[in-house]
């Protein structure tokens, strides 16, 4: 077997033109800052919006069948999009070359009445269906963000017979989505043969959300041939990290008011029959509780194939947390933020595997300090839910050692 490499990748991203993305998510863009992020690969969305599968065949360079790369900053991308099926599931398909994507879209667009006008169209088909159309064209598909509570798998169906029909075992991947990780999907039985992925789903291209959530791919190659054995689990190739948000930092991980927030327990919002008995807003089932509806085992039991989920949070959040400011995007953030992307290379680097030590040389002790105990999970986590993300707490104990600022200093993600 040849040796393998490890390439940090984040297949699903959207483009400018999708809803609610920014204007920024242009290629140039996306693949500067993958690089910065220290992403290897990254989908490229959105490939049935014709202005930006326009951009891909002028601006990407095929280095092999299905695998683009940016002449500038070499990020390499594959070909991906998302689409919503007619009972609100979204879909995450991954196609093998460029010549592919017309066939595949003039099928769907018999069953689309906008897929020429957002990036993420909606498909008046069944699930089953649209895995026929995928396989049919030798296409890869699995539910995106299976567990978010407003369009997904688990939103909709209890498992993924019932999404997928007969057609379950031909869907080899799940993405897990931000409120989710492991250690809670593993509680569910029928996805013990299913590889897990971890993206980003980044409507910005910034690095708190480009590659917020990644996969580490073990592969002989570079190519989206080789992505496609290591979903499969074929000849060696294989995951080796799942990397992601601590799920309580997701934004649906608890039951809450999806207007004030306010927290509920399952048993609590089914008794005020879903409306929020502050503001009277709808209260949207968190993802932790849908897991516990759904969960075959108290605890999860990971399969042998099953790499580990590393939890991480973006490097400018963590930042902010140790010099006491409540905006990531602040100058003193930014500057400390360049100075050791510049010094180690990205900011996977330095998030995961940097000794503290120099770390320290280059920001100074107070983010070295909070960067270890992010590593070493001793810093407090609130969790979120309704629609906005938990935070980050240093405890009390950190803040007086390393003079951060009062008792704790507090950060939410945005």
């Amino acid at each position: 077997m040849p040796e393998l490499q490890t390439y940090p990748a984040d297949l699903h991203i959207h483009s400018r033109y999708s809803g609610a993305t920014s204007t920024r998510m242009v290629l140039d863009t996306i693949a500067q800052q993958a690089k910065l992020k220290g992403l290897v690969f990254v989908g490229t969305g959105d490939v049935f919006h014709p202005r930006w599968f326009e951009s891909i065949k002028t601006e990407l360079a095929e280095v092999a069948e299905g695998t683009l790369e940016h002449p500038r900053y070499h990020t390499r991308f594959i070909l991906t999009v998302e689409v919503e099926d007619k009972h609100r599931v979204h879909h995450l398909i991954f196609l093998p070359a460029v010549a592919t994507i017309e066939s595949v879209r003039e099928e769907l667009a018999k069953h689309s009445s906008d897929i020429n006008a957002d990036g993420r169209a909606r498909v008046n088909l069944s699930a089953p269906e649209i895995v026929d159309i995928a396989l049919a064209h030798d296409c890869l598909v699995g539910p995106g963000h299976a567990f978010t509570p407003w369009t997904s798998m688990y939103k909709e169906f209890d498992s993924m017979q019932a999404c997928y029909g007969d057609r379950a075992n031909k869907v080899r991947f799940l993405e897990l989505g931000l409120s989710a990780d492991t250690s809670l999907a593993d509680r569910i039985a029928e996805l013990a043969d299913v590889t897990f992925l971890s993206c980003s789903d980044a409507h910005s291209p910034w690095p708190d959300k480009l590659g917020r959530e990644f996969t580490r791919f073990e592969l002989a190659e570079p190519t989206y041939a080789e992505i496609i054995k290591a979903i499969k689990r074929e000849n060696g190739r294989r995951i080796s990290f799942n990397v992601g948000f601590d799920p309580r930092l997701g934004k649906y991980h608890l039951t809450a008011c999806s207007r004030c927030y306010e927290q509920f327990t399952l048993e609590q919002a089914k008794a005020s029959r879903w409306r929020c008995d502050k503001c009277g807003g709808w209260i949207k089932k968190g993802v932790r509780d849908r897991v516990n509806e759904l969960a075959n085992y108290s605890e999860p039991k990971h399969p042998p194939h099953r790499p580990n989920y590393l939890r991480i949070a973006p490097l400018a959040e963590v930042i902010a947390l140790a010099l006491g400011h409540n905006d990531a995007h602040a100058p003193e953030v930014q500057s400390l933020w360049e100075k050791l992307v510049g010094r180690f290379g990205n900011e996977i680097e330095v998030l995961i595997d940097v000794p503290a030590e120099e770390l320290a040389n280059v920001a100074g002790t107070k983010v070295a300090a909070v960067v270890r105990a992010f590593r070493e999970g001793a810093l407090r986590v609130v969790p979120g839910g309704g629609g906005r993300y938990g935070h980050l707490e240093i405890p009390l104990e950190l803040a007086k050692a390393q003079k951060l600022g009062g008792q704790r200093t507090l950060v939410e993600f945005e």
